[in-house]
């Protein structure tokens, strides 16, 4: 009997990405409205991609074992 394939978690298929080191990358919050109080050095850093730090990749690798 063939092993059952895992489910990556859809949640997160929708909301990380794998650059082409294979690191876990993803979009910042906070950009979509109300920009007015936020001062330009916050707005510079939300424009840049965040990255899944090396202790939480254990996780994400059992959420996402097919590589997206």
């Amino acid at each position: 009997m063939p092993k059952m394939k895992l489910k990556s978690h859809s949640g997160a298929k929708k909301r990380f990405f794998r650059t082409g080191t294979g690191k876990l990358a993803y979009r910042k919050s906070g950009r979509s409205h109300i920009m007015v109080h936020k001062n330009s050095k916050r707005l510079r850093s939300l424009r840049q991609t965040g990255y899944v730090t090396d202790t939480l990749m254990e996780q994400m690798n059992h959420l996402l074992p097919y590589n997206n």
